[in-house]
């Protein structure tokens, strides 16, 4: 195989990594990194925890990428060792909690300047900030499919692949996750 990395597809990336060839494997880290990063973001809350383990979610995929079956998309294989990493994360603070029986700070934001145009602005970040902490809190079963299929992107089909549940599962799951948040915001406004 001798095409540039950028006109490859997944699977051609896939292959030439194996290969030996890591800039076939930058590419793949280049398509993928955004969306992955939303994606840990939205189920962990912290920035800083979020880019470690979107590394280790690479880091992973390069040493198995030898079992990435080429027929099915890459996306969704990358998103379920995020999302098994991400349940690593959850599980290694729950047992933190335990040992230490204390919570971490929360971290406050800015505080807002105050002209008019920025407080709408903070604000506006605030909400932000609190509809995360709010999506970090749902169930395991609810945040999951909310954010592969409302902030990354991912089809119902494709959200049902990567955790492996049926697509109407994944359908009553992400209505469920918009009904709490709207309770959490007291409204009815969709996601």
């Amino acid at each position: 195989m001798t095409c540039e990395p950028a006109q490859c597809s997944d699977g051609e990336l896939a292959a030439l990594t194996i290969a030996g060839r890591q800039e076939a494997f930058t590419e793949i880290m280049r398509r993928h990194r955004d969306p992955i990063y939303r994606m840990v973001k939205g189920y962990v809350g912290n920035p800083e925890d979020a880019l470690d383990l979107v590394q280790d979610c690479f880091v992973s995929a390069f040493r198995g990428l030898d079992g990435y079956d080429q027929a099915r998309p890459l996306r969704a294989w990358l998103a379920r060792i995020a999302i098994n990493k991400c349940r690593d994360w959850a599980r290694r603070r729950a047992v933190r909690r335990l040992l230490f029986s204390s919570e971490p700070m929360a971290e406050d934001g800015a505080v807002a300047d105050p002209s008019p145009a920025l407080d709408r602005a903070a604000a506006d970040r605030q909400e932000l900030d609190r509809l995360w902490r709010a999506i970090v809190e749902l169930p395991r079963n609810l945040k999951e499919p909310l954010i592969l299929q409302t902030i990354d992107g991912l089809s119902q089909a494709e959200v049902a692949v990567v955790l492996r549940i049926s697509e109407k599962a994944v359908e009553t799951r992400v209505y469920r996750a918009r009904k709490r948040l709207a309770q959490f915001r007291g409204d009815a406004t969709d996601i």
